[in-house]
């Protein structure tokens, strides 16, 4: 039988191990990204987020979910619509709606609404609407609360202050409330994570080196209950990494650590694009989340 992508994540979450979701900015590299999936047994969602066919090459959910369909392969993909934000990083209203629409009738099998640039119950509101939507097609909704910084155009804060400060930070009383209002069925949270830097100015910089509050991490785990998931994966040291696994977090995402890899190679060939990408999931799924093998646990 044919396990759901709800399915799929909630035995993650059960079995201590981890989902990640690798984002194609770029169409070809989805294929490399299947095939080392393949080749190392492993499990993941093929993700596409609006600011990647707005602000890079994947064309439009259409053209991804055309590419994931030439590629897929049912024993170790599923497609996953990432962040569809509300209000997006250059502070603009988005018609969240319409895009979350498509995406379903496309055949998306999982979609994220980010209202985290929302107040609270703007948050739960707007989560709520595409729960009602989704549930009609009986996939599960990602929601986000608290604020996973980078995409913003201007400069962060100092990392060390921003994580002091635990400004933006999940709180695990709102977490809770979150979750029993809106209905989604994952959340993901802000820790200390910090997603890879967008604009053409700083997109091929090194990520900085983030940590993980697990204590927070655990707090919001005890009041939710649900899987969690853990964006801006790229750049988090490994120890961190790992003990989150034990503490909730059931998804992960990772961006950079695959885009860089083609942007620096595709300028050659794209087949130089596309073996830098084989090379750095080889390396993420073996060394850095070691899950090789990960489709026998979770299929």
């Amino acid at each position: 039988m044919r396990l759901s992508t709800k399915e799929i994540v909630v035995k993650s979450l059960k079995n201590g191990t981890v989902v990640p979701g690798f984002n194609i900015p770029y169409l070809p590299m989805m294929e490399p990204v299947v095939r080392a999936l393949r080749d190392t047994n492993s499990f993941g969602l093929i993700m596409v987020a609006r600011l990647e066919w707005i602000k890079f090459e994947s064309g439009s959910l259409k053209a991804v979910r055309d590419e994931y369909l030439r590629c897929r392969d049912e024993n170790h993909t599923r497609l996953h619509l990432d962040h569809v934000p509300v209000i997006d990083e250059d502070d603009l209203p988005v018609d969240y709606d319409v895009v979350i629409r498509e995406a379903i009738e496309l055949g998306y099998e999982s979609v994220m609404i980010d209202g985290s640039r929302l107040d609270l119950e703007g948050n739960i509101k707007a989560t709520a609407e595409v729960v009602e939507l989704a549930a009609a097609a009986g996939i599960p909704v990602e929601a986000e609360l608290g604020a996973v910084m980078g995409h913003e155009a201007g400069p962060l804060p100092p990392y060390e202050e921003l994580f002091a400060s635990g400004k933006g930070f999940t709180s695990p009383d709102d977490a809770k409330r979150f979750m029993n209002e809106s209905g989604a069925d994952w959340l993901s949270v802000a820790i200390g994570n910090i997603h890879g830097a967008i604009s053409a100015a700083k997109k091929d910089q090194k990520k900085i080196e983030a940590r993980l509050n697990i204590e927070r991490l655990r707090e919001i785990r005890d009041r939710t209950a649900v899987p969690l998931v853990l964006h801006g994966g790229t750049g988090i040291k490994k120890k961190y990494i790992m003990e989150s696994f034990e503490n909730g977090i059931a998804k992960i995402n990772v961006a950079t650590a695959i885009r860089q890899p083609y942007e620096r190679n595709v300028g050659a060939s794209v087949k130089a694009g596309q073996d830098a990408v084989y090379e750095a999931m080889l390396a993420i799924i073996n060394d850095e989340l070691e899950i090789a093998d990960s489709a026998r646990k979770l299929i």
